[in-house]
């Protein structure tokens, strides 16, 4: 069963954040993971207004969400984050 990650992110540095946003590809293909939403318009519906960027994985497994998050090479990559942007990421199984 496919899950998906929601990413909320806080940017606050966006030259030091590309540095990120080129690194993250890569590592999320290693895991078999792809972008289904990545930044791009938003539109409250209902609720407080959502002014982080937002993105969207998809894996083919939770076991492969997990295994991406926890792989060295991803938690390399966080490091260009720091002092850039602040970050939530939840795993969800699909249906």
């Amino acid at each position: 069963m496919a899950a998906y990650v929601i990413a909320r992110i806080t940017v606050t540095n966006w030259d030091q954040y590309q540095k990120y946003i080129a690194a993250t590809p890569a590592v999320i293909e290693q895991f078999a993971g792809k972008f289904i939403a990545r930044g791009g318009e938003t539109v409250t519906l209902e609720g407080p207004e959502e002014t982080r960027r937002l993105v969207l994985l998809e894996f083919p497994s939770m076991e492969q969400a997990k295994a991406f998050y926890n792989s060295q090479d991803y938690q390399d990559v966080i490091k260009l984050r720091e002092g850039a942007a602040t970050a939530s990421l939840v795993a969800i199984d699909g249906v």
